[in-house]
């Protein structure tokens, strides 16, 4: 087994509360495109993976995993080439500034965080939120200072499930893929670290994935991030 020195993070639903955070914001974008008729923006936000009975977005939906790209697509599929740019520039604008400033912290996550930088772990976020917004999420939280990077689908050439944001750390930090942890709550999270050779590949239960989603691809699935550090120790003691 390989020595894990890095760990990659999913942002939302992994370190930030996906349905305290986002639930608003993403009524508030559907409305936006809707131009205030409430019937359209729920179509918008049922098109995009919102679960109207129980409250919350689907596994692997658009919404959950997808960038502001896979919105606009969506919701707007015949627009013309800029005005599609246009319209995701907006998104940006609405989830850089709006979901930075309202992010939500998981339960322990900043504790975690704390000790997992104590232990000499490089850390980086890897999200399908522009980078402007993961950054700014970071400092919401108070845990920037602890970070080497944060990538948006933005910052590097192909998002999640792509392999791209993990060869950028890597670069970045001088580590192997082999030595790095990719931990998310959905699938693509999972996908980007089987693609791009990671050493483990962490399920987490605290966003809108589930352990039947999740497990399939996953290497462990834990409870939430706060159960990492535990996890990390116990596996770095078999291996002596």
């Amino acid at each position: 087994m390989a020595d894990i020195k890095g760990i990659l993070f999913d942002k939302d639903g992994t370190l930030v509360d996906f349905n305290a955070t986002w639930l608003g914001i993403a009524d508030f974008m559907a409305m936006d495109a809707a131009e205030g008729d409430r019937w359209k923006a729920d179509r918008l936000l049922s098109a995009a993976g919102f679960d109207f009975v129980n409250k919350r977005f689907r596994p692997d939906s658009i919404f959950a995993s997808g960038t502001n790209m896979d919105v606009v697509e969506l919701w707007f599929p015949r627009l013309s080439d800029e005005d599609q740019m246009l319209a995701v520039a907006r998104f940006n604008e609405i989830t850089s500034v709006q979901g930075s400033s309202m992010a939500v912290a998981l339960p322990g996550i900043v504790e975690t965080l704390t000790a997992l930088h104590k232990r000499s772990y490089r850390l980086g976020v890897a999200t399908n939120d522009s980078t402007s917004g993961a950054e700014k999420t970071m400092v919401t939280l108070g845990v920037a200072q602890l970070f080497d990077a944060a990538y948006g689908y933005d910052a590097v050439a192909n998002p999640k499930p792509a392999p791209d944001t993990i060869y950028a750390f890597c670069d970045l930090t001088g580590l192997k893929p082999a030595q790095i942890a990719m931990v998310g709550d959905n699938r693509h999270d999972l996908e980007m670290a089987r693609a791009g050779g990671c050493g483990l590949a962490i399920g987490v239960l605290s966003g809108t994935g589930t352990r039947e989603s999740l497990s399939s691809i996953a290497d462990i699935v834990l409870d939430s991030v706060a159960d990492l550090p535990d996890f990390l120790a116990a596996r770095v003691k078999e291996t002596i």
